[in-house]
């Protein structure tokens, strides 16, 4: 069986013990990517998970099964979305011990968790690219028109690629791609939707439920990575921040940042919801 120690994988295939390791699974979501004003929307936050049967961004399976030494405090870092504007701000990457999740790009093509969508100002334009094992790309724009005109492609998600725009001369902008769900908790929740690309005459929508909308000029939900709305007549709105999640079968001994802790979850375990920095002791 392949196990990882301190993020890194090991071949051993000794029995785990209780007093010296633990095994852990995760949720890793990083910030989204802030909205176009020249009409992209944010890609959602990289969303990288372990649990067993579940489904990392960009469709990739779930990563490798997790033990941790206890003694150890892992370091928790929940990653800020990025600012909405011209040009938008990438999100800020979300961080689990050695587990990094890339932030949304940006609603001007930027590369990200998941890609932002294109703009359509004055051209054609290609949405940025997801990374592999976090997210989608952002959609992509056909004929643009000059500034004022525009309407812009959405970001993409963890669950799905930004809708592509056949023509910015149309006047709506394209949906955002959906998030990616999870049940680490115990119930589901989803996460790291794209924001909605703007336009001047009609909006696209967030499709994943944590993106922004469009023309309505919609920030990422809080603690989801979702990524902002772009918007043709005003400035585009910021990403949401992500979060960390963490669970275990044997109690953590010590935490700081105040997670949440959700206990009696199926098959024994106890989740530690982060919404903003800490860290994790077995």
């Amino acid at each position: 069986m392949t196990r990882s120690y301190m993020g890194y994988v090991s071949s051993q295939t000794t029995s785990v013990v209780p007093g010296v390791v633990v095994e852990v699974e995760y949720l890793v979501v990083a910030g989204g990517g802030g909205g176009n004003t020249n009409s992209g929307g944010g890609g959602g936050g990289g969303f990288r998970t372990n649990v067993s049967g579940a489904t990392s961004g960009g469709g990739a399976s779930a990563e490798p099964v997790l033990y941790l030494p206890k003694g150890v405090a892992f370091t928790v870092t929940v990653g800020g979305g990025g600012a909405g504007g011209a040009p938008p701000v990438s999100g800020n990457p979300s961080v689990f011990g050695a587990i990094s999740s890339t932030g949304g790009g940006g609603g001007n093509s930027q590369v990200g968790g998941s890609g932002g969508g294109a703009t359509g100002s004055g051209g054609t334009g290609i949405g940025g690219a997801g990374t592999t094992g976090m997210g989608y790309a952002g959609g992509n724009v056909g004929t643009g028109l000059g500034a004022g005109n525009e309407a812009g492609a959405g970001g993409g998600g963890a669950g799905a690629v930004g809708q592509d725009l056949a023509s910015a001369s149309s006047g709506t902008g394209s949906n955002g791609g959906n998030g990616q769900s999870t049940t680490i908790t115990g119930s589901s929740a989803t996460y790291a939707g794209g924001g909605a690309g703007g336009a001047r005459f009609t909006t696209g929508t967030g499709t994943g439920g944590t993106g922004g909308g469009g023309n309505a000029g919609v920030a990422g939900s809080t603690n989801t990575g979702g990524g902002g709305g772009g918007k043709s007549t005003g400035t585009g709105q910021a990403g949401g921040s992500g979060i960390v999640i963490v669970r275990s079968k044997q109690a953590a001994v010590s935490t700081t940042g105040s997670p949440t802790v959700t206990t009696g979850i199926a098959g024994g375990w106890t989740a530690y919801t982060f919404t903003g920095n800490g860290s994790i002791t077995w």
